[in-house]
């Protein structure tokens, strides 16, 4: 599972509801799965993905079993969907982990 900090300007608005209306934009479906929503698209075996305090939980299965088109539109729409429900592009989500770990390190 990963854990994805949401931009306090996005925060208000994420709930199921809202993940299930991006689900469906980004990948064409969505199923409601208690507090979390559930997806599946291209290489995505399954995505689900809930809000957790101030941030978006996130448990992904891949499928590698894809052609390389897919794979490429699936990562595409993958980074679109987070960018949308965290505020935050692949860039700025990569750099704020990259902080996250240094500190975690540097605290054990």
């Amino acid at each position: 599972m990963q854990k994805y900090p949401v931009r306090t300007s996005v925060r208000a608005q994420l709930n199921v509801d809202a993940l299930a209306h991006l689900c469906e934009t980004h990948f064409e479906r969505s199923d409601r799965d208690g507090a979390a929503v559930r997806t599946s698209w291209g290489a995505l075996a399954t995505l689900k993905v809930w809000p957790e305090g101030k941030e978006l939980a996130v448990e992904l299965t891949m499928n590698p079993q894809v052609d390389a088109a897919t794979q490429a539109e699936t990562i595409r729409r993958y980074n679109e969907f987070l960018h949308e429900a965290t505020g935050y592009s692949a860039k700025e989500r990569a750099s704020r982990l990259r902080k996250s770990a240094t500190k975690s390190a540097g605290g054990a």
